[in-house]
C-alpha cells in the first residue's frame, strides 16, 4: 500500500489483523475506540498530516466530553495504528507526546459501604434467601468482580474443601459491524492470570452453600440457577434497585469488592494476601486502591515514632 493511503484504511487493515490474536473482549474494545473517538477526527489524514499538533489539538477537543482515562486509551490505540502504518503501509514514523491539564480533584474516594450498612446488608441477604442474594453475599465475603460472580456454576464451589474456583468471567462485547452495532454475552477466562484463583470460603457463607450445593446442577449458574448466565447488566440493576429498598447509600456495583477488600485492611489482613484473593496482577494495585491511611492513623504513627525517641 502506498503512503497515500488515509488512517481510514490503515486503521481497517490494522482490526484486521488485530482480530486474529486477541481476545474478543479486547478487539470490541480497540474498536469502539477506533470508530467512536478516533475515525471522526483522524480518518480522512494521510501520514503527512499527522503531526504532534494534530494530536494534541485532538485531545483538547475531548476534554470535558469524555473520561481523560478514555483519551489516554485511545491514544494507546492511536499509537498501535501508526506503528502498524509505518511497518505495513509505507508510512513514515509518527511520534508525538501529548499534554493534559493537572489534575485538580486528586485521588477520588472508593465508594464502599460503612460497616453498619455493610451488616445491615449482610443480614438482609441471610434472611432473604434468592440466588441474586446468595451471588450478592458470596461478592462481599470474596471480592469476587461482577463477571466473575456471573459466571459462577455450581461446580465451581467445593464445599468439602471449602474452596470457590474462579476460572472464567462473563463480558458484555459490542459487535461492529459496519454501521450495525449489537452484542453478545462472552464466557471467557477471568481479566488476569491472577484472576484465576482460588478463594476460601469462610464459615458463614459455608452455612448457606453446602445445603444447595447437594441438590444443585453441576453445570448450572449459581445466579440463574439455569444452564444461562444472568446478564451482568441486569444484576447491576437489581443491586441498584436494592439498596434504594433498603435505604442503604448507592454504591456501584463493584463496590461490593472495594467494601471487602476495605474490611480485610482494616482487619489488619496481610497485603498480600488480600491481594491474591482479590486476583491483582500486583499488590502495588491493592496498595494504591485501598491502603489509605487517615488521620487517626497518621497521628499515631508519628507518636509511636516520637515514643520510640523518648529519653528514658
Amino acid at each position: 500500500m502506498s503512503t497515500t493511503a488515509t488512517f481510514q484504511e490503515v486503521a481497517r487493515l490494522w482490526k484486521e489483523d488485530k482480530r486474529k490474536w486477541i481476545k474478543p473482549s479486547t478487539y470490541a474494545t480497540y474498536v469502539n475506540h477506533v470508530n467512536k473517538h478516533l475515525l471522526p477526527f483522524f480518518g480522512a489524514m494521510q501520514p503527512e498530516q499527522f503531526t504532534e499538533a494534530q494530536v494534541q489539538e485532538y485531545v483538547n477537543g475531548q476534554l470535558g466530553h469524555i473520561r481523560t482515562g478514555t483519551i489516554r486509551d485511545s491514544l494507546m490505540v492511536l499509537r498501535m495504528i501508526l506503528r502498524f502504518g509505518r511497518k505495513y503501509c509505507d508510512w513514515p514514523p509518527v511520534e508525538f507526546d501529548v499534554h493534559f491539564p493537572p489534575s485538580s480533584g486528586g485521588n477520588r474516594a472508593i465508594p464502599v459501604l460503612l460497616p453498619a450498612d455493610q451488616r445491615r446488608l449482610l443480614g438482609y441477604l441471610s434472611t432473604h434467601f434468592s440466588f441474586r442474594n446468595l451471588g450478592l453475599a458470596i461478592c462481599l465475603h470474596t471480592g469476587l468482580r461482577i463477571g466473575e460472580v456471573c459466571a459462577l456454576q455450581w461446580k465451581d464451589l467445593d464445599v468439602d474443601t471449602g474452596v470457590i474456583h474462579v476460572r472464567k468471567t462473563i463480558q458484555r462485547i459490542w459487535i461492529h459491524d459496519g454501521a450495525e452495532q449489537s452484542y453478545t454475552l462472552s464466557v471467557g477466562v477471568p481479566k488476569t492470570l491472577t484472576s484465576n484463583r482460588d478463594i476460601p470460603i469462610c464459615h458463614e457463607l459455608m452455612k448457606s452453600l453446602r445445603p444447595l450445593r447437594k441438590v444443585m446442577a453441576d453445570d448450572f449458574y449459581v445466579l440463574s440457577n439455569d444452564a444461562e448466565p444472568l446478564e451482568p447488566r441486569y444484576y447491576r440493576d437489581y443491586f441498584r434497585k436494592l439498596l434504594v429498598q433498603l435505604g442503604l447509600p448507592p454504591i456501584r456495583f463493584h463496590g461490593l469488592r472495594h467494601s471487602f477488600a476495605t474490611r480485610c485492611i482494616e482487619s489488619k489482613c496481610d497485603y498480600k494476601t488480600v491481594s491474591a484473593i482479590l486476583g491483582h496482577s500486583s499488590i502495588a494495585t491493592t496498595l494504591d486502591l485501598y491502603v489509605h491511611p487517615g488521620f487517626d492513623e497518621k497521628k499515631k504513627a508519628i507518636e509511636r515514632m516520637a515514643k520510640a525517641l523518648r529519653i528514658r
